[in-house]
């Protein structure tokens, strides 16, 4: 999960910013509106944390904007204003849930995860591809009812392609999800995860979930070997790689 934070109390940034780090996420993070609204013109993002008190524009007027331009980002308002005005006019804006502070951590991160859930398209937690199982809240993958054991990396790989069913994910994409444009390796490290993610799903009894879609990047499939059709050939392919 890839989260935009618009905060401008730096304690509470820095709070949430190191509980998203801890579930997985890659969060980025900024006090001002302007540049949220810039961030979000740049990048995808599964989720927006905002603040509805910040230096230059008020949170309002950021969703406000955000619904104008066609963006449909989930957000998440965070707010010390407990008025059921101010709830109601940010929901009419096309804001998603809004959250009180002081607000329990536990609750705010449950939340998020609903939100994202749903606005892919799923209303429950575990969600499955063909034998694949994946827990949103849990972060738990089977295969058939068996635990697969995932590294933090190979289990946002494997989240990202299944939320984007039947999309094509580019490496930059992964990159960009991954770490956030922020001290980001060279493209190839995709392959490797890719890689050793695959694998360990082929040794659970999941062969050929994740297809290579040549000179464009990875998707997620149901079941089965691939097959070729009428536009792209939908190959599966185990990248190779020479010693170190």
């Amino acid at each position: 999960m890839r989260v935009l934070l618009v905060e401008d109390d730096l304690i509470a940034a820095r709070g949430i910013t190191l509980m998203l780090k801890a579930a997985g996420a890659v969060a980025d993070q900024t006090d001002s509106g302007e540049d949220a609204l810039e961030l979000l013109r740049h990048y995808e993002y599964d989720i927006v944390l905002l603040d509805l008190a910040l230096p230059d524009i008020e949170g309002f007027e950021v969703v406000r904007r955000m619904r104008i331009a066609r963006n449909d980002t989930p957000v998440l308002i965070l707010s010390g204003v407990t008025l059921p005005q101010a709830r109601v006019k940010a929901l009419s804006l096309g804001a998603d849930d809004f959250i009180t502070k002081p607000y329990d951590r536990a609750e705010l991160l449950a939340r998020m995860q609903a939100i994202v859930r749903r606005s892919k398209g799923f209303s429950q937690p575990t969600v499955t591809v063909g034998r694949l199982a994946l827990n949103l809240d849990s972060r738990e993958v089977s295969i058939d009812g068996k635990i697969v054991h995932l590294t933090g990396k190979e289990y946002a790989i494997l989240e990202l392609l299944v939320l984007r069913k039947g999309m094509v994910l580019t490496k930059e994409a992964f990159l960009n999800h991954l770490y956030g444009g922020m001290d980001e390796p060279e493209v190839k490290i995709i392959d490797v995860f890719v890689c050793k993610l695959r694998k360990k799903l082929t040794l659970a009894g999941g062969d050929g979930i994740i297809g290579t879609i040549w000179g464009r990047g990875y998707m997620i499939r149901d079941q089965g070997p691939a097959r070729e059709t009428g536009q792209v050939a939908d190959q599966v392919s185990v990248p190779r790689f020479s010693p170190a």
